[in-house]
């Protein structure tokens, strides 16, 4: 298959997980999604991640966002190690871990990386809108865990995006002004913007919109 890219169609699967077999777009139905893989189960910076991911389970229902956990480990794996991350995060994990072992679903979202040494995944995020276009990818390296805050961060981004004509600048978080798009003439965005602060013809702000 070739390569995933922003604005595809998420491709749809059907797993075994610790919630049951899913159909991966049936499961997400009209939601957004953040999908995000790790390499193996029993290892000390998965176990962070997957408690931090429970951790947030509030924020990510104030956005209307299921999340769901891979790595290529068995469900029996899965279900004994939950418990650990459970207690070590002082959290509970909510949401499905996708059991791959035989590394379709890896393979379909292109989260085996051959240079890495070995057939795990890498640390692959992917953040799908509700009509199930992939809005985000980020990969990280087996050694580095994710910053779930930036996460967030660019969730709350990519659903102020579907409100209007915005962008945001770098280090925005929800409350700053946004960036007007430069789809719309300066005279046109001054009557829908009566805020609008044109710093430069092509930077053009407005106040906080709500997400």
């Amino acid at each position: 298959m070739a390569s995933l890219h922003l604005g595809d169609t998420a491709p749809d699967f059907t797993a075994p997980t610790t919630e049951g077999e899913i159909s991966f777009l049936g499961w997400k139905g009209n939601s957004w999604a953040v999908f995000f893989s790790h390499p193996a189960d029993y290892t000390p910076v998965c176990t962070t991640e997957l408690g931090r991911v429970g951790q947030l389970s509030d924020e990510w229902d104030k956005r209307h966002t299921k999340v769901i956990a891979l790595s290529v480990d068995s469900i029996q794996d899965h279900n004994s190690w939950k418990p650990e991350v459970e207690a070590v995060s002082k959290t509970t994990i909510r949401y499905p871990i996708i059991a791959d072992p035989d590394k379709k679903v890896a393979e379909l979202y292109d989260m085996i990386h051959p240079g890495e040494g070995d057939t795990s995944s890498v640390r692959s995020v992917f953040i799908i809108s509700p009509d199930n276009l992939i809005k985000l990818m980020l990969t990280y390296p087996k050694s580095v865990g994710r910053n779930f805050d930036e996460i967030l961060r660019v969730l709350d981004a990519l659903q102020l995006n579907e409100t209007g004509p915005f962008a945001t600048p770098a280090d925005w978080r929800p409350g700053d002004r946004a960036i007007v798009s430069l789809d719309i003439p300066t005279d046109a965005a001054k009557e829908l913007f009566p805020d609008l602060d044109v710093v430069k013809p092509y930077l053009r702000y407005t106040g906080s919109p709500s997400v």
